[in-house]
C-alpha cells in the first residue's frame, strides 16, 4: 500500500516537475518559492495589521510570529528528523532542479506548514480576504515540487498540518479579544453606573 502511494507521489511529482515545465513558470517558481522576496511583504501586512487591524489585529500581529516560530521549528527540527525522507532532488537525477538542493530532509514542506498555518490564522480573523490567503499558500507550496526540492505530499501533509496550527493560535486569538472586549464592558458599565449614582 505505501509503494502503491508512493508511486502516486512520484507521478504527481514528474507531472509537476517536467510535464508542466515552462518558461514562465520557471522563472516564476524560483522567485516565489524563494523566503526572502516575501520579506517586504510581510513587513507591510504586519504593520497594516498593527495599525488597521483594530484590537485584535494587534493581538494577530503577536500571536503570527509565535505561529510562524512554532510551526518552523516543529515541521524542520522535529517532523523532519522524525520522518527522515530524503529530498527528491537528492534521489532522482533527471528533476528539474531549479534552486538549491539542500541535505535537510523533505517531509513536511517547511514552506507549505508555515504559509498554511499563516493563511487558516488569518482566514479565521479576518474571513472577508481568505481565497487571498489561500491562494498565496496553495501557490507557495506548489512551488516547492515544482523547482524540484519536495514530493507533492510533503506540500500537502504540511498543508493540513500548518492548517491546524494556524486554526489552533487563531482561536486563542478569538479568545484573547473576546476576553479583552468583556473586561472592558464590564469596567465601561461599572463606570456608568457610577456616573448615573
Amino acid at each position: 500500500m505505501l509503494e502503491f502511494l508512493y508511486q502516486i507521489d512520484l507521478k504527481f511529482l514528474y507531472f509537476i516537475n517536467h510535464t508542466l515545465s515552462n518558461p514562465f513558470f520557471d522563472k516564476l517558481f524560483p522567485f516565489t518559492t524563494e523566503v526572502k522576496n516575501w520579506y517586504i511583504t510581510y513587513i507591510i501586512l504586519f504593520l497594516i495589521l498593527i495599525v488597521k487591524g483594530g484590537r485584535i489585529g494587534k493581538i494577530a500581529a503577536v500571536a503570527i510570529i509565535l505561529l510562524i516560530i512554532t510551526t518552523d521549528q516543529f515541521s524542520s527540527f522535529v517532523l523532519k528528523s522524525l520522518v527522515g525522507r530524503i529530498r527528491p532532488c537528492n534521489v532522482f537525477p533527471d528533476l528539474n532542479v531549479l534552486v538549491t538542493c539542500t541535505e535537510s530532509f523533505s517531509f513536511p514542506s517547511s514552506h507549505a506548514v508555515n504559509n498554511f498555518g499563516a493563511a487558516m490564522f488569518f482566514a479565521k480573523i479576518f474571513p472577508k480576504y481568505k481565497w487571498s490567503f489561500f491562494i498565496v499558500a496553495t501557490l507557495l507550496a506548489f512551488s516547492r515540487p515544482y523547482v524540484g526540492v519536495h514530493y507533492p505530499s510533503d506540500a500537502i501533509g504540511g498543508a493540513l498540518i500548518g492548517m491546524i496550527f494556524g486554526y489552533i493560535f487563531a482561536l486563542i486569538v478569538i479568545k484573547i479579544d473576546s476576553f479583552i472586549s468583556m473586561k472592558q464592558t464590564k469596567i465601561t458599565d461599572k463606570y456608568e453606573r457610577i456616573e448615573f449614582k
